[in-house]
């Protein structure tokens, strides 16, 4: 729902997206685990990745990094490498990615208990409702995981165009073991 907002001009009226949003590295971390999940069975370039959503590599490249010290990527390096999904996408909840990509959820300046030099904490109720609507917001988020997203992974697919394309199937990898005393 937009709402209008009045400018310091009287006559002039405009509309206004919602302000509420996800960071963009939060952004682009889903749509990572999005595109690995509609590609169950192959390791998946991070230039694939960055192609497909037009996101510059060497951001998206740190933002892999972190989801795989989480554990929602695995992550093989080398020339043959790329990125798998670390777990099951049924196991992958979207409450839990938001949580561990976002840097902040103080939505005001009462948020931050020590912090905080607002003179009328003491007697207003913001901080208690809207305290209520982040935990409603992940209530919502937690009710999901990665494979409500990818229920159409064939759709996904053919959304996603010829980036999908350039991915290693997991079978064609060669795994160089290391022996003893090499």
């Amino acid at each position: 729902m937009r709402r209008l907002i009045r400018s310091r001009f009287p006559s002039a009226f405009r509309l206004r997206p919602p302000s509420m949003r996800l960071t963009d590295h939060t952004d682009y971390s889903l749509r990572t685990l999005i595109y690995v999940a509609v590609h169950p069975d192959e390791l998946v370039h991070v230039q694939s990745v960055a192609d497909a959503f037009d996101i510059p590599k060497n951001h998206l490249v740190k933002i892999v990094q972190k989801l795989g010290q989480l554990g929602f990527l695995h992550t093989v390096r080398g020339r043959s490498g790329g990125i798998r999904l670390g777990r099951a996408p049924e196991r992958i909840g979207l409450g839990e990615v938001v949580r561990a990509m976002e840097p902040d959820f103080a939505m005001v300046e009462c948020f931050h208990q020590g912090d905080n030099a607002c003179v009328i904490t003491s007697a207003c109720h913001l901080r208690g409702v809207l305290g209520e609507a982040l935990r409603s917001y992940f209530a919502v988020l937690d009710r999901y995981t990665l494979a409500d997203l990818v229920d159409q992974p064939n759709v996904l697919r053919r959304l996603l165009g010829d980036a999908a394309a350039a991915v290693i199937p997991v079978a064609d990898i060669k795994v160089k073991r290391r022996t003893a005393g090499a």
